[in-house]
């Protein structure tokens, strides 16, 4: 197995020449389930940069605002939340700010949330039937637009790598659906996105060392395709996140903030466990695109391709140096989680739905 994540072109991926011997070193039973493209149009740097800053500026708002952009009926599944879910041994995650946003407008831009179904109902699903929480422009200007920009973006290079998937899937397994999971991705109403800040962790709340998935514990996505965006390190005591204030002060959008040439710490960042048990680290350039594999398609594929356990290592207090000495350096990134719609069949085996399946993962995970 490759310690290092496969990398495909855009263009290879229009042109369908991404060769089968290339998807399984990205996906197969003993990869590391990613694949980075590159080459992607050149708005998605722009896009990616201000969207990281706006993470930073809105885990910084005070928390009467941050307050009214909560959901707790959706357990926090839409809008804003911050020590709302349990990982590691039932621990409340408080490392990590999360902002929540169905991407709904990629299909259907007068929707908020996927349409309820007879099965599901915004009574017995909030998580996934609620509709979008957005900060207001005259908190963060042009919020909303960027985000669902950046995520339109994403979800097309999504829907790409998907149709690759398939052309491998029609040949390697039985009874295959012919273009399903490019189906899945471009027509579902349930993908969801996810703004992360990472906040500086204090020397003086620091977790144990020896501790390493200390802002985002082992897990596997439970989607098909998992979009990432390549990490953004802020030091928020030079780049401060503060919203200028004022009656004449109303720009389209919100300057973005410095950003650091890598991690002050080298050991912080994004790990995926192997099936051989290697930890690996990997590292996504800032104009690529990552895709990693989740549960749903582990099921839809009967193996052949494989979810694969992941986590965050944090930014160890005490390690930054030079001119950010003293920093507190915050870590923001974007996840866009591609999944079939409720009443899809994942699992046909079982005749399990992703939405059965969906609602198992978000009992576990959230705080009761």
């Amino acid at each position: 197995m490759s310690s290092t994540a496969v990398t495909v072109s855009l263009d290879d991926l229009k042109n369908g020449s991404v060769a089968f011997s290339t998807l399984e070193a990205a996906f197969g039973p003993n990869s590391l389930g990613i694949i980075i493209v590159k080459n992607i149009a050149p708005e998605f740097v722009q896009l990616r940069h201000r969207l990281l800053s706006y993470s930073s500026y809105l885990g910084n708002l005070p928390e009467f605002r941050l307050a009214k952009i909560e959901n707790p009926a959706a357990k926090y599944l839409t809008g804003w939340s911050r020590g709302k879910e349990t990982l590691r041994n039932g621990q409340v995650d408080t490392n990590k700010g999360s902002f929540y946003a169905n991407c709904t407008f990629y299909v259907d831009p007068s929707l908020s949330c996927a349409k309820h179904t007879a099965e599901f109902s915004p009574e017995n699903f909030p998580e996934y039937l609620s509709p979008n929480i957005w900060p207001s422009d005259t908190t963060i200007p042009g919020f909303k637009d960027t985000f669902e920009d950046l995520c339109r973006l994403i979800i097309d290079t999504a829907v790409l790598v998907a149709r690759a998937c398939d052309r491998y899937a029609e040949k390697e397994i039985p009874e295959y659906k012919s273009g399903y999971l490019e189906h899945v991705v471009k027509t579902s109403t349930t993908t969801k996105a996810r703004l992360l800040h990472y906040f500086p962790a204090e020397v003086e709340t620091a977790q144990d060392e020896n501790t390493d998935d200390d802002w985002c514990a082992t897990h596997l996505d439970h989607g098909c395709l998992t979009g990432l965006t390549s990490a953004m390190f802020i030091n928020e005591r030079r780049q401060i996140p503060a919203i200028p204030m004022g009656y004449a002060y109303s720009p389209k959008y919100l300057p973005v903030l410095g950003e650091l040439d890598s991690s002050p710490d080298p050991t912080a960042g994004l790990y995926i466990q192997s099936r051989s048990g290697e930890t690996v680290q990997v590292k996504i350039p800032r104009d690529c695109i990552a895709f990693q594999t989740g549960e749903a398609l582990e099921k839809i594929t009967k193996g052949k391709f494989k979810a694969v356990p992941h986590f965050v290592r944090g930014v160890r207090p005490g390690v930054v140096g030079g001119e950010n000495q003293g920093g507190l350096v915050a870590r923001n990134t974007l996840a866009v989680f591609t999944q079939p719609n409720l009443g899809e069949i994942v699992d046909s085996e079982q005749g399990i739905s992703f939405g059965e399946f969906a609602m198992g993962i978000v009992e576990k995970n959230t705080i009761k």
